[in-house]
């Protein structure tokens, strides 16, 4: 159709005006994506001195804990990190927890119910629904709680509670200042992790943990001010404390292949315990919701139980670091870790599924590595020819039974390597958590972190990949053949084309050009048959607003961004090379057809290379 005619037309390049070109670099042009900018030096500045502050806190809610364990066990006064194992209180240990968890009860009543259980899952359902907002009252209340609980013979670690407050506190900083939701997610994940890593001197993995359970992304935005925050966390700690390894382990050998694939099969045991012991603590919080008393009442009944384990087992009181040690140092005998597995067990999923406040890792560690142990043990007895260094099967099964329990995979690798120290156990440790990953994985659908949040309803990610619009330039997916409209037509005329039924006529938006074929925006099908617009009416005056453009070679990520901030439902496509050449339309539909290639690539199976039948022949399988 010629230029000058005044029906619709179909135009593959129209020249857009050079009077334009201003306001589609300025005014309708997406913002084209920097992976870093100013606002990172912000908020790396932030992060700073909010891993040091962290790791000053870490450093007294150890203190506390050693406090309200000293007072509660021993009637003295004394900051000390102290080991409730050694107390001479008889049968009276038994109700030393039942005070803690009634006292636990009354703060998360009257205070914040968020401070029970061990604090990762409602971090992260704070991150997924409430952009990062934790009350503040969460910075005090969740490490006094988990003092009075871990103090008082709880058998949890210190890190959830840590982790927890850290986070809380980032998220207060986030909240005072003016920063954007993602932002404050960042210095969330900032507090989380120098806390992980002043209490174990593993900033690495405190990195790596941020990643896996509160990021739910990998954006150079987000990973280096929590890894500053790390870094300080753990420098803090060094100053502190030193810089000895949190579980010292005698230098082992590098394994053997008959001892990898051993260690290997040990972390699909250990995977398959990972599933179990979930379930089991989730089973033992539902037996509780059943209770016809108020939930304040739980922590102390389950502090019953700890009392009574205590008493017949006392190495199950309290975080039980040492238990850890003593077991991947092959200090402790087989009898003692099986009693120490299945006893640690009973009293820890109780007391977390009686909702007091704790953390989850060094139970898990403590359960696994005692696991590995035994068989390790088992092993030397019964298969020597397999070379299996018990010590190294306690290692790798203790970091198995957090990745299957958690899936944070990486976290749990280099968690033992870095708590240990030991580069030799790295192999070990990379087989077993990804067999015990991978049975996690296929006998469950979500964690011992997400359980209680999925159950309210919340969707956590699961898996972090590559934006599939961030790799497709907008060239390739827009349409071609472009059908515009003159600036000068008539609406009446224009509506009786939309009603002719023409494949062309049944478009939801068409770009308006003008006489020299510039564009100077797009209308709406809607807006061409308002009826309560004559049909004298000229095209030109149903525009809305100037020209909503993307060029070819930003990428449908930003093109989807740019819709939504716009609030429109198509774009002109501009040349990279000509600027105000128009070179086509991008849709939501365009937007929605482009995900075919990435379901193709996901679940379409096909065989490229058939041998001895041809070469470079190419056949479907499905």
């Amino acid at each position: 159709m010629s230029h000058d005619s005044t029906e619709p037309h179909s135009r593959a390049a129209l020249p857009l005006a050079p009077s334009l070109d201003a306001t589609l670099a300025e005014a309708h042009m997406p913002r084209q994506f920097r992976p870093l900018d100013r606002r990172v030096l912000w908020i790396a500045a932030l992060a700073i001195p909010l891993g040091a502050l962290v790791a000053g806190i870490a450093r007294l809610l150890t203190a506390l804990i050693g406090l309200c364990t000293n007072l509660a066990f021993y009637g003295r006064w004394a900051f000390d990190f102290a080991s409730p194992a050694g107390n001479r209180l008889g049968a009276w240990v038994i109700l030393v927890p039942v005070v803690g968890g009634l006292i636990v009860g009354v703060m998360a009543r009257w205070g914040s119910r968020a401070i029970r259980g061990h604090g990762i899952p409602e971090a992260m359902e704070q991150v997924l629904l409430n952009e990062s907002r934790i009350p503040p009252r969460i910075t005090w209340l969740k490490p006094v709680s988990s003092a009075i609980a871990i103090g008082t013979g709880g058998p949890f670690g210190a890190e959830g509670p840590i982790i927890a407050t850290g986070g809380a506190l980032g998220s207060l900083v986030g909240q005072l200042l003016h920063v954007t939701a993602d932002e404050r997610k960042t210095l969330l994940a900032a507090g989380a992790a120098a806390g992980m890593a002043a209490v174990f001197s593993a900033p690495v993995s405190a990195v790596l943990l941020a990643l896996e359970l509160l990021l739910f992304e990998r954006r150079a935005r987000s990973l280096i001010p929590v890894a500053l925050a790390a870094t300080i966390g753990t420098g803090v700690r060094y100053l502190l404390e030193g810089n000895e390894p949190m579980f010292p382990m005698p230098a082992i050998a590098t394994p053997g292949l008959a001892a990898l694939v051993a260690y290997v099969l040990m972390g699909v045991l250990a995977g398959a315990a990972s599933v179990g012991i979930t379930k089991l603590t989730y089973a033992i919080e539902d037996g509780f919701e059943k209770l016809p008393i108020h939930w304040m009442w739980w922590p102390a009944l389950g502090g019953v139980v700890v009392g009574l384990v205590g008493y017949l087992m006392p190495a199950t009181l309290g975080v039980g670091y040492g238990n850890i040690a003593a077991v991947i140092a092959g200090q402790v005998g087989l009898g003692s870790m099986l009693a120490l597995c299945l006893m640690k067990l009973l009293s820890w999923s109780i007391a977390l599924g009686s909702g007091t406040s704790g953390g989850t890792l060094a139970p898990l560690f403590t359960i696994g590595g005692a696991l590995g142990g035994v068989l390790g043990l088992a092993c030397v007895m019964w298969l020597p020819w397999l070379q299996v260094d018990p010590r190294i099967a306690a290692l790798v099964c203790m970091a198995a039974i957090f990745a299957g329990a958690s899936r944070a995979f990486l976290t749990s690798v280099v968690f033992a390597f870095e708590t240990t120290q030991q580069p030799h156990g790295l192999l070990p440790l990379l087989g077993g958590c990804a067999a015990a990953y991978l049975v996690s994985g296929l006998m469950m659908r979500n964690t011992i972190m997400t359980e209680k949040i999925v159950r309210r309803g919340v969707r956590v990610p699961s898996e972090y990949a590559v934006d599939h619009l961030e790799r497709i330039h907008v060239g390739e997916a827009c349409s071609r053949e472009v059908v515009s409209l003159q600036a000068t037509q008539a609406l009446g005329e224009v509506r009786r084309w939309l009603q002719s039924g023409e494949a062309a006529a049944s478009h939801q938006g068409y770009p308006v050009v003008d006489g020299q074929g510039a564009v100077l925006g797009v209308v709406t099908r809607r807006d061409l048959l308002d009826p309560s617009v004559g049909d004298d009416t000229r095209v030109a005056e149903r525009l809305r607003r100037g020209v909503i453009a993307v060029r070819e070679d930003h990428s449908l990520r930003e093109a989807a961004d740019h819709m939504v901030e716009a609030e429109v439902g198509r774009l002109v496509v501009l040349a990279r090379e000509a600027p105000h050449r128009m070179i086509g339309i991008l849709t939501r539909g365009d937007l929605l057809a482009s995900h075919a290639r990435r379901l193709r690539e996901a679940h379409q199976t096909s065989r490229h290379i058939e041998l001895g039948r041809g070469r470079g022949k190419s056949v479907a399988a499905d």
